[in-house]
Formats: C-alpha cells, structure tokens, sequence
C-alpha cells in the first residue's frame, strides 16, 4: 500500500488521473442518475411550455413522446460519441481529445442552462444528445488515456480509476438532486449542469499536464517526448524497460498497421479478445444490475450510502486487483453474483408468507451490488484496456462503445416488458447469465497481471477450444 502510494505521488500522474476521471467517466456516471431527481420537474416544463406556445394543453401523449425522447437521445449522442473515438483520438491525440470534449460538454451544459429561460424544451433535447456524446467519447478516450500512462505493474490500480469516478459520478447525480442541495423546482436545469464545472477545470488544467507516453512513442515516434512525460508523471528514472516493451509494439505494429473496426472485426488473430470484451461487457450489462437499485423515490437516502459503498468497493478492488489478478475478480465475483440472484428468487417467493422476505431481498441486492463493483465491473474496466496493442486498441474501443451503447438502448425497452412477464423469476435469467460470465473467465479468460500487452496477445492467441483455435483454422482455410 505505502509503496503504491509512493509510485503515483512522486511525479504528476495523481494529479492528472484526478483530472481524467472528473472530466471523463464521472459525466457517464452523474448523467446516468442526474436526471431522476428533476424528472416532475422537467416533464411540467414541458407542459407549461407547450401551453405559453400554441394557448392549449398538450396531449398527455405528446408529453411522454417528449420525455421519451428526452431519455433516450442521451443514448444515441452516446453511441455517436463512441463510434468518433478513433477518429478524434486519432488526430488530436489523447490529452487534446478530453479537452475537445470538455468544450462541448460546456457547450451541452450553456444549452441546458438556457433551456429555462428560453421556453424550449427541443433544447433539453439538444443537450442531452451532446451529454450523451461526451459520455461516449469521454469514456474510451479516458480509459485510452490511463492505459497509455501507466507502468505495467500499475495498469490495472489506474485503470481501475475509471470506474472509481463513474461510481462517484452517480452518487453526485443523487446527492445534487436532493431537495435540499439542488433538486427543487425552479433549479432543475442547474442540476443537469454541474459536471460541466470540471470541464471547465480540466481545459484550464489540462494542457499543462503531460499526453500519453504510449501515444508519443508508438504513434508520433518522438522517443524523448515520451521519456519526458514518463519522468514528468512518474517521477526521475530511465524507464528503460517501458520503453523497451513500447519498441517492441512498435516493431510488431509496422508488420500489423493500424487497421478500422471492420478490419478488426474480420482480424483471427484478435477473435478471442474481441470475444472476451463482448462477451463480459454482455454479462456486466445483462446480470440484472440496471435495475438492481433501490426506487430513488422511497429511500433516497439509502441510494447515497451504496454510492459511497461502491466508491470503497471500487477503490479496494484497485488496492486488490494486481495481488489477485484479474480472473479471480471475475469468476469469484459472476459466481457469488449468481448465487445471490437465486437467493433473491427464494427471498421474494416467500414475500406473501413472511415479513422478513422483503428485508432479505433488499440487503441481497445491495450484496450484489457490493459484489459486482467489486468484482466484474472493476476488473472489467482494467481488461478492456490490456487487451489489445497500440494500433488495434482504437478500433476496440469503438466497437466495445457501440456495443455498449446499443445494449443500453435496447435494455430500456425490453426490460420493462421482460420484468412484467416474467415478474421475480427474471432473476433466474440474471443468475443464468452471471453464471455463464463465471464459467467462461473460469475456463478460458487467460490472466493478465504483469504482462506485457504483446504477451497478453500471445496468450489469448493459444486458447484452444475443443484442441482447436482460431488460427488453426485460419491456416486450414489458407491450405485450401
């Protein structure tokens, strides 16, 4: 611990991941919270502004279309954010990328604030659109951005940092919506602006902070820029040996170039880890924990605790990750997380039967929840980023974005249905799905402490299945 500390305070990368992760994934996590609290709120603002216009109310119908819209736009800014990732990192580089986006998550927030003056409720919808976006392009760009400045043995702890600020956005999103700080009436509009106050910060202070090492070198070539920032973020050293792994990427790299998602997607040699990326990100977002949380409504309270709760999972799971590593996370974590779904089946059953049901039922969820940040979420984060080298990871990310986005979409439509029909029992199907995810990083996920990204390569590139791989067939296919 006093050891770890002492890495990440004795040059500036403490500062600059604190910077990151306010101007990167907390917006994704405040935004996915922030707009419970105003919701009454907005939806009379609709209705109050329809009526100023046309002298009449609105259909009740014509308000829940807009309020729809309203909600489910911030995915679709977010899935277009995710699918520009290559092209803005790309040509701007990480640190000039984060703050591109901070400027317009300021631009989304000027349109929000100006909404309620305005009368216009298609300007909450523009903003929303741009919040999404900067969520989607927010999220890959900073996770890049972490990856490239961490030495190996410290990747997985600054990965995880991520997460720790998506956790910390969303208790921020319920602490702001209450009454008594920002969640009234007349201040609706502040409420959905607050994370734009560190994006302001980080364009002040983020050009004064150094870009990514990995980035200077493998994509830009310049060996002294890289070895300055590594000195400017990590303290004095010659870090011979991060430079030695970066030139041995960049030799593999000239045989392999960069290539576009589609590339990627049609690419054996990655089929494991793209497989490995979806198929987790698949179990994280279907385990049940999108509906997990407590009506915000009637124990809003409660909600800030587990908030605070997840914030010191996160951070322990970053103080545990590179001792473990990262399967035990995983399986340990999808196994537990499917026992306590089969838990919850027999608790709420029993509802009818017994008072303490209920009270059962309730604390298994917030055991779950406990376990999944502290587990697959966490871990999951840190994996992503180790999965593929320099010139494949910007096509990865976008694809892993779009699938992200796409499956949050689709999961707001199908889950009020699926829950309706299948009542309780839908946790069965989350016990399922937790104890497929434990199954496959039990079995196959190879683990990635310590490794060097070419050899992460290497090792998903000998998992074989039933005695065969995907190169094996590749090379039959060739023979043909």
């Amino acid at each position: 611990m006093e050891s770890l500390l002492r890495q990440l305070t004795h040059g500036n990368a403490m500062f600059l991941i604190i910077i990151l992760g306010f101007g990167g994934t907390f917006h994704n996590g405040y935004h996915n919270t922030g707009l419970s609290s105003p919701s009454p709120y907005i939806q009379s603002f609709i209705n109050n502004s329809w009526y100023d216009r046309y002298k009449e109310p609105p259909p009740p119908q014509t308000i829940t279309m807009i309020w729809s819209l309203i909600v489910s736009l911030y995915a679709v800014g977010g899935l277009f954010g995710a699918t520009t990732v290559k092209f803005v990192s790309g040509r701007l580089g990480r640190k000039k990328a984060m703050i591109a986006n901070s400027f317009v998550a300021i631009m989304a927030a000027a349109i929000m604030l100006m909404s309620k003056s305005a009368k216009s409720y298609e300007m909450i919808i523009v903003a929303r659109i741009l919040h999404g976006y900067t969520a989607g392009l927010g999220w890959s760009t900073h996770m890049m951005y972490l990856v490239e400045i961490s030495p190996r043995k410290l990747r997985g702890v600054v990965s995880l940092t991520a997460v720790t600020f998506a956790s910390l956005g969303k208790l921020s999103g319920r602490l702001f919506g209450l009454s008594e700080i920002l969640g009234r009436e007349e201040q609706w509009n502040i409420v959905l602006c607050v994370p734009a106050c560190f994006s302001v910060l980080q364009v002040i202070v983020l050009p004064f902070l150094p870009e990514a090492p990995r980035y200077l070198f493998i994509e830009k070539g310049d060996d002294k820029a890289c070895k300055k920032a590594l000195q400017s973020l990590w303290g004095k050293g010659d870090y011979k040996e991060e430079m030695d792994e970066m030139l041995a990427e960049q030799v593999a790299i000239e045989s392999a170039p960069p290539k576009s998602p589609l590339e990627l997607l049609r690419d054996r040699t990655v089929r494991w880890q793209l497989m490995t990326m979806s198929f987790i990100q698949c179990c994280n977002q279907l385990s049940g924990i999108t509906m997990a949380g407590i009506p915000r409504d009637q124990i809003r309270y409660v909600t800030l605790g587990l908030g605070v709760s997840e914030i010191i999972i996160t951070i322990f799971c970053g103080l545990l990750i590179e001792h473990t590593g990262r399967r035990p996370l995983f399986w340990g974590g999808y196994g537990f997380m499917s026992a306590t779904w089969v838990c919850v089946t027999v608790a709420l059953s029993l509802k009818d039967s017994s008072q303490w049901a209920p009270y059962v039922a309730a604390a298994l969820i917030i055991v779950f929840i406990l376990f999944f940040c502290g587990g697959p979420s966490g871990a999951g984060a840190t994996l992503n980023s180790e999965l593929f080298i320099q010139s494949d990871r910007m096509a990865a990310f976008v694809i892993v974005g779009i699938q992200r986005w796409l499956c949050f979409a689709v999961l707001g439509l199908v889950f009020p249905f699926l829950i309706n029909a299948l009542n309780s029992y839908c946790f069965l199907l989350f016990a399922f799905v937790c104890l497929l995810g434990c199954l496959y990083t039990f079995f196959i996920l190879p683990e990635t402490k310590g490794k060097s990204l070419l050899e992460i390569c290497e090792e998903f590139k000998a998992i074989t299945v039933c005695g065969q791989s995907f190169l094996e067939e590749k090379r039959e296919e060739t023979k043909l």
